[in-house]
């Protein structure tokens, strides 16, 4: 039985790593790549690094307002879904290419399973949040990596289909860290030590679309007095470059800006930081599950429990908050639990699938 899986960012593309093995394994899998991300360091270093099969269509979508972007996506994999007659629809996480895929199958009356179903930031401003409740919404079956997703989906009236499977992120991982350990030259390549730095990302629009926002991040980095290792997102350079703002970054002593890395790479400036700031959904998680604190660059997140624990605060992007977070925010070890699973997840999204497939 075919399934076509449609991906389209990187987070995707690291879930699609480790749920593609098993189902290769009982099923004829075609990938679909939107070409949302299209970046060297944010694409093909991805499969080429976790083995991510070669997609049997690349869209070459890339960058645009939403409507554009889904629009263009839901037209080419309608396309595609109509020729290949898959018998399920895989799709991943909450971007516009989740939101076209699901849509694509579910006016073509084709089965449609959404993995790390049952999210909810409950911030519309979000796009993110429209994505994930219109695409759970018309899926047939969805593997809801927590108990909270599970709740989120039981109030919003939908429980038939719903699996509680744990997160497939935890099982890359837990896989990775060896391999990581033994590959990534980072900490070397950077001249960095154990917990003498504080990693940052900062990609999402709501924050590089602001000057003011953006300007207060950055202030808050630059005061700190802490060396800021600074993975940026070739968008957010953009704008920083817009803003005026790049050449006294690029000038710094402390922040430090450098390319996107892999995937290796990036869970060990992880795991070695001493703190991580961020406005991304995954290293949210990422940070709890290596037990880093972590300081979100949001008013609102989908990964409450990472909250709830006392492992995460949201800062927003007021400059006064995330200053005091960077000195005063030290996680409880004893709050810590296992939120997300025990790395057995694909195993048993591959397992239901497998039932429900048969029927």
């Amino acid at each position: 039985m075919k399934i076509a899986t449609i991906i389209g960012a990187r987070p995707q593309f690291i879930k699609a790593a480790e749920l593609s093995k098993g189902l290769r394994k009982e099923f004829e899998e075609i990938i679909i790549h939107t070409g949302q991300h299209y970046d060297y360091e944010l694409d093909k270093v991805f499969f080429e690094e976790l083995g991510v099969p070669e997609p049997k269509y690349n869209l070459g979508v890339g960058s645009g307002n939403h409507g554009k972007q889904t629009g263009k996506m839901l037209e080419k994999i309608e396309e595609i879904l109509i020729n290949e007659k898959p018998d399920m629809v895989l799709v991943y996480g909450d971007t516009n290419s989740t939101l076209a895929g699901a849509l694509a199958a579910a006016k073509l009356h084709m089965p449609t399973a959404h993995v790390e179903a049952g999210l909810r930031s409950f911030d519309k401003r979000m796009p993110e949040e429209i994505n994930r409740i219109l695409t759970d919404h018309v899926s047939s079956i969805l593997f809801c990596p927590t108990e909270t997703a599970v709740n989120n989906l039981k109030k919003e009236g939908v429980t038939k289909g719903v699996y509680l499977t744990g997160d497939v992120m935890v099982d890359l991982l837990l896989e990775s860290i060896k391999i990581a350990n033994e590959k990534s030259e980072i900490m070397k390549t950077l001249k960095l030590e154990n917990s003498n730095y504080i990693l940052l990302t900062l990609h999402r629009e709501e924050n590089t679309n602001s000057k003011e926002k953006l300007s207060s991040i950055i202030k808050a980095m630059d005061k700190s007095g802490e060396k800021i290792i600074f993975p940026a997102h070739p968008r957010t350079i953009k704008y920083l470059k817009q803003y005026g703002m790049y050449d006294n970054i690029d000038n710094s002593e402390k922040i430090k800006i450098i390319s996107p890395v892999g995937y290796f790479d990036m869970i060990i400036l992880e795991k070695n930081a001493k703190k991580i700031i961020t406005d991304s959904g995954g290293m949210q998680k990422e940070a709890y599950i290596l037990k880093i604190p972590c300081i979100t660059l949001r008013e609102s997140t989908e990964w409450m429990e990472t909250i709830e624990d006392g492992w995460n605060v949201l800062v927003g992007s007021d400059e006064s908050k995330i200053l005091n977070s960077i000195k005063k925010f030290n996680p409880n070890e004893k709050t810590h639990k296992k939120r997300f699973g025990d790395g057995k997840s694909a195993e048993r999204i591959v397992d239901i699938l497998k039932k429900v497939m048969e029927l």
